[in-house]
């Protein structure tokens, strides 16, 4: 694909230099990669990153780590995201550098990013701005925050590919692995077993993703209330979606609706 090659050509063309990109150059390619690592951050939306073995999720005012030469997509509909691609030339040191990993923008960064707001292109060693933005990639390491841990693992098995898509549109419904094993004519041992061999998770951990994955977007794209986007997506407790909520992500919905910017 032609569009696919000027992209790897753009980011890899000066290997030495780091390249600031405020466009959304990456969304519906096919799976690629880079020489370079890529700092990837998003606001005002949730974009889907791909990889061959998970779906990740990263919401507004967070950012992902893609180490050098590590297939991946982008995926994003969102007409107000804003989307800011930082591309580094590989550094051998801290092991943070080497995983896959997507995290808050803390009030750090957020202000070095704000100091650099101008900025696009290459930029080369010896100038300021290359130790700058140099500097940046340095204090991700040095934050210790936690990891946004939604990430969804994904199969080629067409029959529990068919399961999960029921699953998506079931989430205000009781989902449980005895009706769901009955409803495709599998024993619980054996939904349990293909859940376990395919994809390295529980039935109940998956519904669980699903169903604050679900709730990140009716926050973002709906004008629901707490209260009835719980119910919207299975919960009948507000208190439950809540500890839910802040368990996969570290915070509880109201902030997460804060950070979104609704």
């Amino acid at each position: 694909m032609k569009t696919l090659q000027q992209l790897i050509d753009n980011v890899d063309q000066n290997p030495g230099s780091i390249l600031v990109v405020r466009q959304q150059t990456e969304q519906r390619l096919p799976s690629h990669q880079h020489d370079k690592a890529q700092l990837l951050l998003v606001f005002g939306g949730i974009a889907y990153l791909q990889t061959e073995e998970n779906d990740f999720y990263i919401p507004s005012n967070h950012y992902i780590w893609i180490p050098n030469n590590y297939p991946h997509n982008l995926m994003f509909n969102a007409q107000d995201l804003f989307i800011i691609n930082i591309y580094f030339p590989k550094e051998n040191g801290d092991s943070f550098y080497n995983e896959m990993g997507i995290y808050p923008v803390s009030k750090l960064l957020y202000e070095m990013l704000s100091f650099s707001e101008t900025w696009h292109g290459d930029y080369y060693e010896g100038s300021w701005e290359y130790e700058f933005l140099r500097t940046l990639r340095n204090v991700l390491s040095k934050e210790n925050l936690k990891k946004f841990s939604i990430q969804l693992p994904t199969t080629n098995d067409q029959r529990l590919n068919a399961v999960v898509d029921r699953l998506r549109s079931q989430l205000n419904e009781n989902l449980t692995l005895e009706a769901t094993a009955s409803q495709w004519g599998m024993s619980v041992r054996s939904l349990t077993r293909l859940f376990q061999a395919k994809l390295h998770i529980t039935f109940i951990q998956y519904v669980k993703m699903l169903r604050i994955i679900r709730a990140m977007e009716l926050i973002k794209g709906t004008s629901l209330n707490m209260t009835e986007i719980a119910y919207e997506i299975g919960y009948s407790s507000i208190s439950a979606f809540s500890n839910n909520f802040h368990q996969l992500t570290n915070m509880r919905p109201t902030e997460f609706k804060s950070m979104a910017g609704v």
